[in-house]
């Protein structure tokens, strides 16, 4: 079995900063890429920031230059340091992984099972 765990969530003040943590653990052979989602009350999970085991990173234009995603491919482990942060982003984060188990060949996408995020004065 594969689980990605997150953690580091939380309430933080506007123009605040809060650090969030994946860690993935099970039976795996590899990982191809990391990210991070968020959805917010009423609406549609959107993209936040991926990152590929060479290290290549995308973002959402909502969070490109606050927001920063890191990979540590020996832990199986991905981070994303927010900075400057609005009510915009208060969301329930969720990470996932592009994974292949050591008892398959084909690389499948696992997520994790949230972390809230509050932004509030």
């Amino acid at each position: 079995q594969v689980q990605l765990v997150e953690s580091g969530g939380g309430l933080v003040q506007p123009g605040g900063s809060l650090r969030l943590s994946c860690a993935a653990s099970g039976n795996i052979a590899g990982i191809n890429g990391m990210g991070w989602y968020r959805q917010a009350p009423g609406k549609q999970r959107e993209f936040v920031a991926s990152i590929l085991r060479t290290g290549i990173t995308t973002y959402a234009m909502s969070t490109k230059g606050r927001f920063t995603i890191a990979m540590r491919d020996a832990e199986n482990t991905v981070s994303l340091q927010m900075n400057g942060l609005t009510s915009e982003d208060a969301a329930v984060y969720y990470c996932n992984a592009q994974i292949r188990r050591t008892d398959r060949t084909l690389w499948t996408t696992y997520w994790g099972r949230g972390a809230q995020v509050n932004v509030s004065s």
